[in-house]
């Protein structure tokens, strides 16, 4: 479910320490609902997640597409990345994040950890058109439990990175998103141990 900015902004993220020129694009509540500790296994399955595994037909071949695209356009030459075009943001961290953990490494996303706390978590990647950051973070759900929060931020890569992000907005509500979250809780299903409720 798509949440107001404010679901993000109002909460005391570390993220917002080192942000600051970055857009929050979206915000979503994600279908993970657990306990308070199960923030790790929800960091863990994103990590191991790939484009290809959604079960949206038009979402696959809508990814690889862009994928092609990129590749053909140069969007995602090495040249264009986190550490080339742009500097990693741990390089903004404070001292207690940086000396903390990174997070995973993704298995097939081209995404890089960029701190993990207790309650959240930062990827970054870059590219010819953004810097871009997924956010996740575990929250108190309206029932008592846990569930996930997903907020993405962007930096645009000036007039281009402008216009590419608006001319993928609908593509991103109407194609990307709905079957990204039914993906993501029918994993968050899978690996639900089977037993009594969390505590909370």
């Amino acid at each position: 479910m798509k949440l107001p900015n404010t679901a993000h902004t109002s909460r005391p993220w570390r993220i917002h320490e080192i942000t600051p020129d970055f857009e929050l694009c979206d915000v979503w509540a994600l279908p993970t609902p657990g306990g308070p500790d199960d923030f790790p296994r929800l960091v863990r399955q994103t990590a191991q997640g790939n484009t290809s595994d959604s079960p949206s037909w038009a979402a696959r071949t809508l990814f690889a597409i862009r994928w092609k695209l990129g590749q053909l356009l140069g969007w995602d030459a090495p040249d264009s990345g986190v550490g080339s075009r742009v500097s990693t943001l741990r390089d903004r961290l404070p001292a207690d994040l940086r000396d903390g953990p990174s997070g995973p490494v993704f298995d097939r996303l081209p995404f890089s950890s960029v701190y993990l706390t207790d309650n959240e978590w930062a990827a970054e990647l870059a590219n010819r058109t953004v810097h871009a950051v997924m956010h996740m973070s575990w929250v108190r759900d309206d029932a008592g439990g846990y569930r996930g929060q997903m907020a993405v931020l962007v930096k645009p890569n000036g007039l281009s990175g402008k216009a590419y992000m608006a001319a993928i907005a609908p593509f991103r509500y109407l194609v990307v998103y709905p079957p990204l979250m039914d993906g993501i809780g029918q994993a968050w299903q899978a690996s639900t141990p089977e037993g009594p409720p969390h505590a909370t």
